[in-house]
């Protein structure tokens, strides 16, 4: 029993001491991190990434999802970018991250701010600021990104696996996965309004589709003419086509997300679900109203995603290259 009671013991105080040190880490960011050692760093980001958005508006989304899934896996340190080597297959590769797209981009990024301030700014920065930079320029809010991230030396697709939330998530499970990275059911609520924006491939929802239960059903909380628009889009055994998450509207960052899944037409499961708490259900129908409030809740929900378990001071490098650690 008192075996038990030390196990226990020690595992309270390593849970502990992982909010600690993260917290210690989150406090390492600030605003304006690089203004003596890269003064022209944000700008230079900002200008990489709006020549891409005049050419090509839907990369924002891109953007923005790369941020979020860096984030859940190992916390804000990049490790997404990095490529898989021999014997370790990297988060990109796992099978959540297969579709994710604007590589180009941040490695476009890199190689500026590279020749303006070589080995000061991280790929991890770059990253977060990216994702406010997309958003905002396509006429979404803006928030100040506090910079000083570190990039990380590991990345590891099971981990992928374990910690991305799905996208056939219960509300239940969402919730547990947000709460373990320190976000809250409103957390929940404000970041999955980032559907608002960008497209998915059918393998991400076909299950709602054909097959929900098993039994070759459609899943109930799908409005039925949205699922019979979805079936002509996406024919049964569909892995690569690919729909807009908020039909007509993914290139604009509004709340019109928040309607659809009010009334029943979100894509993912995990939309739907957001109708079975209290919480989040209050939110969408809030946010459907109010185009203030979830822009000025977003910017504070991405504050506290780009802290999650961060590399600061001593820790971590900054890579010369995003996909490659450094010799």
């Amino acid at each position: 029993m008192a075996s038990r009671s030390s196990f226990l013991t020690i595992l309270v105080c390593t849970a502990l001491l992982a909010v600690l040190f993260g917290a210690a880490d989150a406090q390492g960011l600030r605003v304006g991190f690089y203004k003596k050692t890269c003064p022209k760093a944000e700008t230079i980001v900002r200008e990489t990434v709006a020549g891409f958005v005049a050419k090509d508006a839907t990369v924002a989304a891109p953007l923005l999802r790369l941020h979020f899934h860096d984030c859940f896996v190992r916390g804000c340190d990049g490790s997404v970018l990095l490529n898989s080597t021999k014997g370790r297959l990297a988060e990109k590769d796992a099978m959540p991250n297969l579709s994710l797209d604007g590589f180009y981009v941040i490695d476009a990024a890199k190689a500026a701010v590279e020749v303006a301030c070589p080995g000061v700014v991280s790929c991890a920065d770059i990253v977060a600021l990216a994702a406010r930079d997309g958003v905002e320029l396509i006429n979404g809010p803006s928030w100040r990104v506090k910079t000083g991230r570190r990039d990380g030396r590991v990345s590891s697709a099971s981990e992928a696996v374990a910690n991305l939330p799905s996208s056939f998530g219960e509300i239940a499970e969402l919730k547990a996965n947000f709460a373990r990275k320190g976000l809250s059911a409103k957390d929940l609520a404000v970041l999955s309004g980032s559907h608002t924006i960008g497209n998915a491939h059918c393998n991400a929802f076909s299950k709602r589709l054909y097959n929900f239960t098993g039994k070759g059903d459609r899943d109930p909380s799908l409005a039925p003419a949205y699922a019979r628009k979805l079936r002509s889009q996406c024919p049964r055994g569909d892995e690569t086509s690919i729909v807009e998450m908020d039909p007509g509207r993914a290139v604009s960052f509004d709340t019109s997300y928040y309607a659809r899944v009010g009334n029943g037409k979100g894509l993912f499961h995990s939309d739907a679900a957001l109708l079975r708490d209290k919480v989040t259900r209050d939110l969408v129908y809030q946010y459907t109203g109010s185009a203030s409030k979830f822009f000025r809740d977003f910017g504070v929900a991405m504050g506290k995603m780009g802290s999650i378990g961060v590399l600061t001071g001593a820790r971590g490098e900054i890579r010369r290259h995003c996909a490659l650690v450094n010799a």
